[in-house]
């Protein structure tokens, strides 16, 4: 069914709104995939304040033109197949990680690039960023490094308290 004149309106309009405040977007091939699979992955990234969204072309050109993004609309003119776009508003990273775990469970799924702010990225790039450790994954390896040297002493100065405590104990019952 062929949507009314309005109707394109309102969806540029969301979609100049969402690549306006977007952190990161993934672009994808999901031809092939049936609804109960794009429904899991919809349900991903609502769960991570992100938004999956089965765009046209056209409508997506529109919306870049608009936005006078011209990069990235050139290569979007390059890519084939059904794109939908995956939207990342908090997090830069996660919906390539998301975009990612799911290309892995169904090869159907396929990641054709991506935006960062401003700027496109390949699909190499996209995989390469999902494959990182997240943001928590980060700040746990670093308040680790940060109390390793602190629990290091607190060991040292214990073992010499334990060393006195010992000598006192081993006089005492020397003494007795």
């Amino acid at each position: 069914m062929a949507l009314s004149r309005q109707k394109k309106q309102e969806i540029l309009e969301d979609l100049i709104k969402k690549l306006q405040t977007q952190k990161m977007t993934v672009l994808v091939d999901f031809s092939g995939l049936d609804s109960q699979f794009l429904s899991k992955l919809r349900e991903e990234f609502k769960k991570l304040n992100g938004y999956f969204q089965v765009v046209k072309k056209t409508l997506l050109k529109k919306s870049l033109e608009k936005l006078k993004k011209r990069e990235i609309l050139k290569k979007i003119e390059e890519l084939k197949g059904q794109v939908a776009l995956a939207f990342g508003f908090e997090d830069e990273i996660a919906p390539a990680k998301i975009c990612y775990q799911f290309s892995q469970k169904n090869e159907n799924l396929k990641i054709l690039g991506g935006v960062i702010r401003d700027e496109f990225v390949g699909r190499e790039k996209v995989i390469e960023l999902a494959k990182l450790p997240s943001k928590q994954e980060l700040l746990g390896r670093f308040v680790g490094v940060l109390q390793n040297p602190i629990s290091g002493l607190v060991n040292v100065l214990e073992g010499n308290i334990k060393g006195l405590i010992f000598a006192l104990s081993a006089i005492k019952e020397n003494k007795q």
